[in-house]
């Protein structure tokens, strides 16, 4: 990996490349050299809008507005041939189930008609999933363009005013670290520090958090003027120290390497502090009740001003314990219009913020909602509520985005590129949303568990920009307010909307900040903070607040779900708005993602559960969504019914239990005509995918690790969602919401300690008796072999061959499980490949065995 910048205006990465300046620098320089997608477009693909631009070249645009994006479609050497196998493979099942139906011949009748129902069900499945890719496009941000019509001359600029949110539930399971890195990214992100402001939701109501947020405002002085001097890439410090190679005398100038010790011994010593701060509330706490034990008060957590934390207390009491205490909003930073309170400043000669750069850092919030035992806070959404109102009073930015606390910005231009949508003259006004991709940085390097999920989000969500557009994801997606307030796109929307208090809330203020969204009005800086608009502030983050509203139904994000991230972008789709998927070639945001297996199979339940309820609530895509496309509604009514698969898969891959009856057992004569049928329709399943990773951009690494993880998940997690939603239609109790907890193993010497961290819970269950029984049946098989094998006719033996296919391609799939078993053992996977065998043959010799002790008493 290169050092990093070793001058001002250069942007590196790690490979030690320039970036492509349609991607990633907007400041123009080696826009020439360069042709605009290159390396975003890949050789699979063709620019689609050339004609589109030359028209509004030509006219000088319909409205004054630039053209901000480029779009790309798959060429058609590889389109026209991915499009006929998906029709040829729809034919081929089809006739596959009449040769099925009119030769309804099986030993056992009732596993015959199951399994025709599975086959069809498998095939509506993959329909499902398939259609909706036909039409894949790719859009690509042009940032010269953006720079050039929204930055002036002067410094200034036109570009929409944008919220941050941040949410976090626990300091515990998810580190203090990880989400303070998030909030210095977005400090230091590349957008007009007038036009932003970023808001922490802590629903933990932790002082913990809100004193982090001060050091942060400390340290942000320091790191964000050294981001913007030297174009530092990424602007999280915890991963450019850890990820990008140290400066070396000769390749950066001497005032660069100065600057990155003093950065980094500041940062070291932020991270001592943030560790100390647990320590540091407890020692002033106790000092604080000492004083006033002799007034008979009780035990209490003090700030740092000697007043009482309205939120959670170390030791809780009533009102301040966690799931019941005030609501809490603290602009930790001022709008720096109004200058900002910094801290301890470092020296002037030791401040690489010095000279032309500038100082100036965005607002910065602190915002806690109230909860109370007797009000139900609907999860993240109820949180993400509250953060939009907060909001609407102190900044009301046109733009919404939202993070998960363990996601930080990767690409420092990664804002800029959603405003591209967001302004672009085509469909700009109708785009809701713009959705990134979610990338990870701590996944171990084989991903054993499929955590990057590149099948799902570069081709899936890829192919639905071709609709109207990716659904959104819970984190990484920037939201226009009026999208999110439930009010519809500009071809829909009547011209007088008024804000009314039945729908959004009894709040002057608030109403107030709805109307001038509404006219697209935004205020340089936000109002007086006095007592009055303080009490107002949270007022809107209470819990009652949405009591009589229609917050959490037709406003904001949707409540009553696990997943209201799916139903909140299905609700926006539904009104007529459209998304857009945007993908840079130096990824936008990443994060940290579960890598033991528990906790992705505990992530996979929480998702899939909630994907289920949407299917049993109003928003179901088959009747809900009055505006939403044909096709649109297909891909949604895919994110919702994709678990039941596993009913069957699981059917199917414990049916092994087969080889233990001594007689043949046929699921449907004549068998090897069958088995040709199976393997013809499975072959071209997998020659589509080729044709679709090709477009997509992924490796066969990835496509695998999507099908062993679906297999995986299709044995556990999956099967668990459909038993919680049963319960959940005969007792009225939803998913229940865990958060995935991010902390791992303790092990500095081993990255990746938490993947060999197996833990067991009884989803895992039927996983285990799947591998037990294919195991068992291929050994099995063996001991059949060798006691039969002079007996079997060639048919037979042909037979048992095919038979014994199914077993040995779970097995496959079924690896990483096994791996996971095997605890630490599995740094070292070439132990199982030696051990299956040794199993394999021992079954066999057992069976062998009892063949020959009991032939006369029992047939084998």
């Amino acid at each position: 990996m290169a050092s990093p910048a070793p001058a001002a205006g250069a942007v590196y990465v790690g490979n030690g490349d320039l970036m492509d300046p349609l991607l990633v620098s907007a400041n123009g320089h080696g826009a020439a050299a360069k042709k605009a997608g290159h390396g975003a477009k890949g050789k699979y693909w063709v620019a689609a809008d050339k004609a589109e631009r030359r028209a509004a070249k030509e006219s000088g645009g319909e409205d004054g507005r630039a053209l901000l994006f480029r779009n790309y479609k798959v060429k058609g050497s590889l389109l026209y041939p991915y499009r006929a196998l998906i029709v040829i493979r729809v034919i081929a099942v089809l006739l596959f189930f009449v040769w099925r139906i009119r030769h309804n011949k099986s030993d056992i009748m009732w596993f015959w008609t199951m399994s025709v129902v599975g086959d069809v069900w498998f095939g509506f499945s993959w329909l499902l999933n398939q259609l909706p890719k036909f039409n894949p496009v790719k859009t690509i941000p042009d940032l010269v363009a953006l720079k050039r019509h929204y930055d002036l001359p002067d410094g200034t600029s036109r570009l929409p005013g944008i919220d941050v949110f941040v949410t976090t539930a626990d300091p515990i399971d998810e580190p203090v670290l990880y989400t303070m890195n998030c909030v210095l990214s977005i400090l230091a992100v590349d957008y007009p520090v007038d036009r932003l402001a970023c808001y922490l939701s802590d629903d933990s109501g932790a002082l913990m958090l809100y004193e982090a947020l001060v050091e942060v405002g400390k340290f942000a002085p320091l790191w964000v003027p050294f981001c913007r001097k030297y174009s530092i890439e990424p602007r999280a410090p915890e991963s450019y120290f850890e990820h990008v190679a140290p400066p070396q005398a000769g390749r950066a100038t001497q005032e660069f390497l100065n600057d990155y010790r003093r950065v980094q011994m500041e940062y070291d010593e932020f991270k001592v502090r943030l560790d100390k701060i647990g320590d540091t509330i407890c020692k002033r706490s106790d000092v604080h009740d000492s004083i006033r034990s002799a007034e008979g008060d009780q035990k209490a957590t003090w700030m740092a001003n000697g007043t009482q934390w309205p939120g959670t207390w170390i030791d809780p009491t009533e009102n301040h314990r966690k799931g019941h205490h005030a609501g809490i909003a603290k602009v930790v930073l001022e709008h720096p219009s109004r200058g900002q309170h910094y801290g301890s400043q470092p020296n002037d000669e030791n401040n690489p913020s010095i000279g032309a750069t500038d100082e100036r850092l965005p607002m910065l919030v602190y915002v806690s909602r109230e909860k109370n035992p007797s009000y139900d806070h609907n999860k993240k959404a109820g949180a993400l509520n509250a953060q939009l109102r907060a909001s609407a009073l102190l900044s009301n930015g046109q733009l919404i985005i939202n993070f998960d606390c363990d996601h930080y910005i990767n690409n420092s231009q990664a804002l800029r590129a959603a405003v591209c949508f967001m302004l672009d003259q085509r469909e700009g006004d109708n785009t809701a949303f713009v959705q990134f991709p979610q990338r990870f940085d701590n996944v171990d390097p084989t991903d054993r568990y499929g955590n990057h999920n590149r099948v799902f989000f570069d081709g899936t969500m890829l192919a639905l920009n071709g609709l109207q557009g990716p659904s959104y994801l819970g984190t990484g997606c920037m939201f226009r307010r009026l999208a999110l307030y439930g009010i519809d796109p500009p071809h829909c929307r009547p011209d007088n909307i008024t804000a009314e208090a039945s729908k959004f809330g009894n709040s002057t203020l608030f109403l107030d900040s709805v109307s001038k969204a509404l006219k697209q009005e935004r205020s340089t800086a936000p109002p007086p903070l006095d007592d009055t608009f303080l009490a107002e502030l949270e007022r809107v983050v209470s819990c009652a607040f949405d009591k009589g509203t229609d917050w959490g139904k037709g406003v904001g994000y949707i409540y009553d779900i696990a997943t209201e991230d799916i139903v909140t972008g299905f609700r926006i789709h539904g009104q007529g708005w459209r998304s857009m998927y945007c993908t840079m070639e130096h990824d936008a945001f990443c994060g940290t993602a579960p890598i033991n297996l528990t906790e992705r199979l505990h992530q996979i339940v929480r998702w899939s559960g909630g994907s289920l309820e949407m299917f049993f609530s109003h928003n179901n895509p088959l009747i809900g969504g009055r505006r939403i496309w044909p096709l649109q509604r297909v891909s949604y009514l895919n994110m919702t019914v994709y678990p039941v698969t596993s009913v069957f898969i699981l059917i199917y891959a414990l049916s092994p239990v087969m080889w233990l009856i001594p007689d043949e057992v046929y699921i449907q004569r004549p068998f090897t005509r069958y088995v040709v049928y199976l393997l013809v329709i499975i072959v071209m399943i997998h020659m589509i995918g080729w044709l679709e990773i090709k477009w997509a951009g992924v490796t066969w690494l990835d496509y695998w690790r999507n099908e062993q993880f679906f297999m995986i998940g299709s044995t556990s997690a999956y099967p668990a969602a459909v038993l919680h939603m049963a319960v959940n239609l005969l007792t009225k109790k939803g998913i229940h919401f865990r958060v995935t907890s991010k902390q791992t193993t303790a092990d500095s010497n081993d990255k990746f300690a938490d993947l060999y961290d197996f833990r067991w819970v009884p989803m895992l269950i039927p996983t285990v008796v799947v591998l037990i029984f294919n195991v068992g049946a291929i050994g099995v098989a063996l001991g059949k072999t060798v006691v039969y094998m002079g007996i079997w006719t060639a048919a037979q033996k042909r037979h048992a061959a095919m038979g014994l296919l199914f077993n040995i391609w779970v097995m496959f799939l079924l690896y990483p499980f096994a791996l996971a078993i095997m605890g630490r053992w599995a740094k070292r996977p070439v132990i199982l490949v030696v051990l299956l065998p040794v199993v394999f043959v021992l079954v066999a010799l057992l069976y062998v065995g009892l063949h020959i002790l009991l032939a006369n008493v029992i047939p084998f």
